[in-house]
């Protein structure tokens, strides 16, 4: 597996530009199925998660939900106007704030286990041999 080092702007840009691709995957092929999207969602959490340096593992939960709605936006739906996009937006929020949850999860449990064996590491005696 890759090693990329992201740090945590690079894991949020990362986050969003994979998101806004797998929008438009999902509008391209499957007719904007915020499904499809949702289920994207996860995959690309854990790949942001797994692959922020450890000095940035904290922005990798913060990162993930704002490339989720900032990749929604177009798929989401809106009718004519600001009012009406910006209602589009909200309801796909809120209709599948399961996969949102469900990423952010991801994302938060690979953050906190990469955290605690970084930790646990450091705490172990070091032999001199």
């Amino acid at each position: 597996m890759p090693r990329p080092r992201l740090t945590g702007l690079g894991g949020g840009l990362f986050a969003c530009t994979s998101m806004a691709l797998v929008a438009g995957i999902c509008a391209l092929l499957f007719g904007s199925s915020l499904f499809v999207y949702g289920l994207l969602f996860p995959p690309v959490a854990a790949a942001t998660a797994l692959w922020v340096r450890p000095a940035d593992l904290i922005t990798a939960p913060i990162g993930v939900p704002i490339a989720f709605a900032a990749g929604v936006w177009p798929i989401s739906g809106g009718s004519g106007g600001f009012g009406g996009q910006l209602m589009g937006l909200v309801s796909a929020l809120s209709l599948h704030a399961g996969w949102l949850y469900a990423g952010t999860l991801v994302a938060a449990l690979i953050a906190l286990v990469r955290k605690a064996v970084l930790i646990g590491r450091r705490r172990l005696p070091r032999r001199i041999v």
